[in-house]
């Protein structure tokens, strides 16, 4: 389970950083080569994902799809420097008990 979380939290960091390089370089005029790193790096967290050991692929996307959302509050706070409020937490926490109750509810 520990190596399914790892792997989530890199395919995180490699989709927010890929499309934060892009968005700097489209929306903000960095060079270009800052949507080149994005565009490999936005390729590398599609091949990341594919080390997961769930059977399925939506569910895997899925679950991700929970951790994503917390990982983009914490960049959000971290490299924008906005400090995320009560509801961005509640939103969060939302998510990872939903990304939970498909991970781990036992199935027949």
């Amino acid at each position: 389970m520990l190596f399914g979380l790892i792997l989530f939290v890199v395919a995180g960091v490699a989709e927010i950083g890929g499309g934060y390089l892009i968005w700097l370089w489209l929306r903000e005029s960095r060079p270009a080569y800052y949507g080149v790193i994005g565009g490999i790096s936005l390729a590398l967290y599609g091949i990341i994902a594919t080390f997961q050991s769930f059977p399925t692929f939506g569910r895997v996307y899925a679950a991700y799809g929970g951790i994503f959302i917390v990982l983009s509050v914490l960049w959000g706070w971290g490299i924008d420097k906005k400090v995320p409020d009560l509801y961005d937490w509640l939103g969060a926490a939302i998510c990872v008990v939903g990304v939970s109750v498909m991970l781990f509810t036992p199935r027949g």
